[in-house]
């Protein structure tokens, strides 16, 4: 069911199956009249997802874009169904992320070829099913004006090369992908392109944010006091990342 987080922020929790599927966030006021989709999920899971804002009295017309914190499959496996239920959405990543999608190269997306095994097992994934058209590349620090609400990409590469953040500063929210999560754990960092040195460092620039509200895109989310968990998070993970 599609839950509010706060006034023009709400999410659709992820429906996992034999592995993670992941949240969809939703941004937009409703007098914008536009909104903005945070990631998606793992393959045939997008019908749901469709469903849950139809449901939430968001028209698919006023649907923008998608953003993607980072394109594992388990983030991006449906994005071919969200776009062929919202054909005009734009596609926007972090650059370096949108160089692989955009030439096909799908080794960030399965992480590694146990994962790429696994999953082929379980689906069936045709040649250049992930190959992606990237509407804006996205390097970090830009401040984006998404539906009355305004958040600054944040690049914390580590789970990934092009992991992003979002953070909102009137609330003091931060939509952190799978870098961090609220129950204690981070992001794996053993997969293709995940560097445990620059993971460190992104969950270090994490913990200067003193967010209040942490959104993460699988299990739970913390919607008041999340900076003192990031925090320990953080100091906990430290001494395995160096």
């Amino acid at each position: 069911m599609i839950e509010q987080v706060v006034d023009g922020v709400r999410w659709i929790p992820g429906r996992d199956r034999f592995m993670p599927d992941s949240h969809m966030y939703v941004i937009g006021k409703s007098d914008a009249q536009e909104y903005t989709l945070i990631d998606c999920g793992l393959m045939e899971m997008g019908a749901y997802k469709i469903e849950e804002l139809e449901q939430g009295n968001i028209p698919l017309s006023q649907v923008k874009r998608i953003i993607m914190t980072h394109t594992h499959v388990d983030h991006i496996g449906c994005l071919s169904e969200i776009l062929t239920a919202i054909p005009h959405c734009e596609v926007w990543m972090h650059e370096s992320e949108a160089e692989y999608l955009e030439r096909g190269d799908d080794r960030i997306v399965f992480g590694n070829k146990m994962f790429d095994s696994m999953i082929r097992s379980q689906y069936s994934i045709p040649k250049d099913f992930f190959k992606t058209k990237v509407h804006r590349k996205l390097q970090g620090n830009e401040t984006l004006d998404l539906g009355g609400l305004q958040f600054q990409v944040i690049s914390i590469p580590g789970h990934s090369i092009g992991s992003i953040g979002l953070f909102n500063s009137e609330h003091r929210m931060f939509m952190s992908g799978d870098t961090i999560y609220a129950d204690g754990a981070i992001g794996r960092y053993d997969l293709y392109s995940a560097d445990a040195g620059k993971l460190k460092q992104s969950l270090d620039l994490i913990a200067g944010l003193s967010a209040d509200i942490l959104l993460p895109c699988h299990n739970r989310i913390v919607k008041s006091g999340a900076n003192k968990m990031i925090r320990n998070t953080v100091a906990q993970w430290a001494p395995l990342l160096e």
